[in-house]
């Protein structure tokens, strides 16, 4: 049976140590290593060595029983959550290390809270016992005060294998159908064992162990649970399926592809499709490669369950589905920060630019950008760690040398009101039209599209054209040139010429007529959010309070106990990305904070913010709102606010 095994903490509380024991026991490897030794088996780049933190999602393969598992080390820094995030599409089960001393952070919550979005069994291990200061018993029951109720403290079943009283009694409050059979004491322990297992699989109950990793307490019955209560089911007759989970390249530039396969089998030379439809393509599969650590054979095939590396695939992002395998790419994590990429000559803009369109395949959230108006090249990130070691990894694998701007705020635009726009192109020779509505759609859902366009007024294959052009990239908003945002396009009509049409002309038409609308409608810049939720002592509750209403946060009535208080709400990113600084300066430690992208609101500063990005709408060479005639052999330009008189179609 195969098993993808996810490992998964905030910063610092032993995952990597955790992860070097289960491989130790397993005889995957001969010695244990350790992060602050610089020898970690997952932690093996140069950079991870030196920082001692895990930043990229690396697997291991090993064998307990009768069963083969994939080890999936990821990242614990906040700011290395993206990477995070594209390990959880390919788990069976998760591991959630917290610490015996620290308990349950705020990262640790984010975490948890994309393990539920992602509904992946999940497993608690607290770790550290050994340390001063450790008290496991406080840190269960804050793991059920904080994240869930339904954690099963399951260390005395891992030696018995027999429940106790107690521990049924929780099995039959979660499930109806147990509560007779407990209350008559007609199950059998291997009967209540079969229920434990298919309750655990559904997310119903979360076992917990604790231990120490470093000392190697408690990593034999830990292993021995997991291997007991977790099941997969994987057909590898049916048409094979997967998804990719990573992207990397090699010293040669060679992209491979880290895929998981869902369901079949997969051989070299196979030929694969992916893509949505209409622009699917199909490749073959050059070479299989099995990865555990850095090191890797060569395999002549796999089969469902697996997670393997192929070459010959050229454009496949990750999280993307393969094979049988078609739905969309799901992301609950964003960046809220932007930031210019800087170098000095001899570098040349090509050369960078195509550095980071390679590490944008490897993390798409990068979303590298050319801005044509300031003449600057963008990237998105998570945080300030990030960019240092974005520096070095673009070093140490390219050679360059390259610096980063201050990170600013990623603003995003949207609108208030319904509109229309039109937008016409027809230079000499060519002649393209389309007529749209622009309509504010709810946060989050970003740009979708919409066709009630006849096929009497233009035909199937230019309607999905259209579709594709309003897609195909970020529009710019009037306000302030940031990214257009939860606007529902609708294709109302549009015209083609039998003759004349062609190349990008319905490209040109299209994005002439989304800006053509922007200029009547009510536009609104909106800002990232965080939702929080800070656990401080009972004296520091006025001041935080404070704090987050100074900030423009709003909050819910503060949870007190006897010696802490618990605030959740939301505040601006831009004024509290740096709070979780002060407010371990102002609790010497004593305070905990979690903080999680909660998306777009409508910015608080905004005259003061489009003050400052000072965009000009006009001088935008990427988008323009006027659009092109041609009369007795000549083009000409029409203005956007003249532009609906001219028009050949018309629209009710």
């Amino acid at each position: 049976m195969f098993k993808t095994i996810g490992l998964l903490a905030h910063v610092d509380a032993g995952k990597t140590t955790f992860a070097e024991a289960l491989l130790y026991h397993t005889q995957t490897i001969r010695s244990r290593g350790r992060v602050d030794h610089r020898d970690a088996f997952l932690d093996s780049h140069e950079i991870e060595k030196a920082r001692g933190i895990t930043v990229f999602a690396d697997q291991a393969e090993m064998r307990y029983g009768d069963n083969t598992y994939f080890l999936l080390d990821t990242p614990g820094h906040v700011d290395f959550s993206a990477e995070m995030e594209r390990a959880l599409q390919v788990l069976d089960y998760a591991v959630l290390i917290v610490s015996a001393v620290e308990g349950v952070e705020g990262h640790t919550e984010t975490v948890w809270q994309l393990l539920r979005a992602y509904g992946i069994p999940t497993f608690f291990f607290i770790n550290k016992t050994d340390r001063t200061g450790a008290d496991p018993d406080r840190v269960l029951e804050d793991i059920r005060r904080e994240l869930s109720g339904d954690v099963l403290d399951l260390s005395a079943w891992a030696t018995t294998g027999q429940l106790d009283e107690t521990d049924k009694a929780r099995l039959a409050e979660r499930d109806e159908s147990l509560l007779e059979p407990f209350l008559e004491g007609t199950l059998s322990d291997a009967e209540w064992n079969e229920h434990l297992i298919r309750m655990v699989q559904h997310g119903h109950v979360f076992p917990c162990l604790w231990g120490s990793a470093l000392l190697d307490i408690g990593i034999d019955v830990f292993l021995k649970a997991l291997d007991r209560l977790t099941v997969t089911r994987y057909d590898p007759m049916l048409p094979f399926a997967g998804r990719v989970y990573k992207i990397r390249h090699d010293e040669q530039a060679t992209r491979i592809t880290f895929i998981k396969a869902l369901q079949g089998s997969l051989k070299v030379r196979d030929e694969l499709t992916y893509g949505p439809e209409g622009e699917q393509r199909t490749e073959k599969i050059t070479a299989i490669r099995k990865y555990n650590g850095q090191r890797f054979v060569q395999a002549d095939s796999v089969q469902a369950g697996e997670l393997f590396a192929v070459t010959g695939l050229t454009a496949l992002s990750s999280g993307e589905g393969i094979g049988a395998l078609v739905d969309p790419i799901r992301r609950e994590l964003a960046p809220t920060l932007q930031s210019k990429v800087q170098f000095e000559p001899p570098l040349h803009l090509k050369e960078v630019l195509r550095v980071f369109q390679l590490l944008d395949a490897e993390d798409p959230t990068l979303g590298t950008r050319w801005d044509e108006t300031l003449q600057e090249l963008h990237i998105h990130v998570m945080g300030k760690i990030q960019l240092e070691i974005l520096q070095q990894v673009v070093q140490g694998r390219f050679g360059m040398k390259i610096t980063f701007g201050p990170p600013e705020i990623l603003y995003k635009e949207t609108i208030s009101t319904s509109v229309k726009g039109c937008g016409h192109f027809e230079p000499l020779g060519h002649y393209a039209e389309v007529h749209l509505r622009l309509e504010p759609a709810e946060r989050g859902s970003g740009v979708t599209f919409v066709n009630t366009c006849h096929a009497d007024d233009l035909s199937v294959g230019y309607q999905n054209m259209i579709g594709q052009h309003v897609l195909e990239r970020e529009h710019h908003g009037l306000l302030t040139g940031s990214p257009l945002t939860d606007v529902r396009v609708t294709l109302l009509t549009g015209r083609s010429h039998n003759k004349h049409t062609s190349g990008g002309d319905f490209r040109e038409a299209t994005y002439r007529a989304i800006r053509q609308a922007l200029e009547q409608a009510e536009n609104v810049l909106l800002e990232p959010v965080y939702h929080f939720k800070i656990k401080v002592p009972l004296d520091q509750l006025g001041k935080v309070l404070t704090d987050i209403q100074q900030a423009h946060g709003r909050f819910d009535p503060p949870e007190t106990g006897e010696e802490t208080a618990v605030i959740s709400g939301v505040v601006p990113v831009a004024t509290f990305m740096d709070y979780p600084t002060e407010l371990a300066a102002m609790t010497h430690g004593k305070g905990s904070i979690m903080l999680k992208f909660g998306g777009y609101e409508p910015c608080h500063q905004a005259e003061t913010i489009i003050a400052q990005k000072d965009y000009n709408k006009n001088a935008d060479p990427a988008y323009t709102s006027s659009s092109i005639f041609c009369a007795k052999g000549q083009a000409f330009s029409v203005p956007w606010d003249e532009a609906p008189k001219h028009m050949h179609a018309s629209v009710s």
